[in-house]
């Protein structure tokens, strides 16, 4: 991105301290959200989000494997991000190797409770076909393809809306199958169960410029930062995940602060993205 100029700094600065970006927006409002369903068909769900100028695609692909034996009961979720250097010339080489694993780990955290999926806002219970010995296995992959701040939330709303694009075909354990040999399944080509992602979560990202924090940043507005606090609340108010980038650190008193900032924030997030999906789903349904 390109250097500000001093005054450039003081600008947005200034703006955010009255409660007046530079884009007319408040602290605490998002830029338009825009959401498309189904536009990988190969996929088992896919989606388009657009945050202003940030446009992400996220896509689902669900296939059959073994549980792991520390969790039998549970099926296995992956999530990889990947920064398209047409996004942003900074996304060359390694720079955008780096913020690939920064999404990607962000999103693990805040979708899944990290590496043990222990607090998974993502059911994986409901993954299981065989206990022990069956699972499906979802491969979830982010790509941004348009950069101006704010990836992390558009990146879980992609995610969230693909998830409920995605349809994981019926599974019939074939009869007579037991010892331990590994059971026949019949992968149904006509029966798909939805994905219940009522619990799946949104996430907010707070971001501090001087003394105040902001929604939705521009990349402009993230240059200007001193940290930024993402966190993941479900529909019913819980926390899910949390994950802080960017040097300064921050008062416990503040961190609590934003948390109920975010979560009064995801209320709204999460009405508008369901509608924006659902309205998305109808179209698709149309054509």
């Amino acid at each position: 991105m390109l250097g500000l100029s001093l005054g450039e700094k003081q600008f947005i600065k200034g703006g955010i301290a009255q409660d007046l970006r530079s884009d007319g927006r408040k602290r605490l409002t998002y830029r338009p959200i825009s959401v498309e369903t189904g536009i990988i068909p190969q996929a088992s769900g896919s989606a388009r989000v657009r945050m202003g100028a940030t446009e992400v695609i996220a896509s689902v692909k669900a296939e059959l494997g073994r549980p792991s034996p520390l969790q039998p009961d549970k099926g296995k979720v992956a999530i990889y991000v990947d920064c398209s250097p047409t996004a942003e010339p900074t996304f060359e080489g390694r720079g955008g190797e780096e913020l690939s694993t920064e999404l990607s780990v962000a999103l693990q955290r805040c979708l899944l409770g990290g590496k043990s999926g222990a607090g998974a806002a993502i059911d994986l219970s409901s993954l299981v076909v065989i206990e022990g010995k069956i699972c499906w296995d979802l491969y979830i992959d982010g790509l941004v393809v348009s950069s101006d701040g704010n990836l992390l939330d558009a990146l879980g709303a992609a995610i969230k809306a693909a998830l409920s694009n995605t349809g994981i075909p019926r599974a019939n354990v074939a009869s007579g199958a037991s010892g331990d040999g590994q059971p026949e399944v019949d992968i149904s080509d006509e029966e798909f169960l939805q994905f219940d992602t009522s619990g799946v979560p949104v996430i907010v990202t707070l971001t501090k410029v001087g003394k105040h924090y902001i929604v939705d940043a521009t990349a402009e507005e993230e240059s200007q930062m001193s940290s930024a606090v993402s966190i993941s609340v479900n529909r019913q108010g819980h926390i899910c995940g949390l994950t802080k980038r960017g040097g300064a650190g921050l008062d416990p008193s503040i961190i609590l602060d934003m948390i109920s900032v975010a979560k009064h924030v995801s209320e709204q997030l999460i009405n508008k993205l369901d509608s924006e999906i659902a309205a998305a789903e109808a179209d698709e349904e149309e054509s």
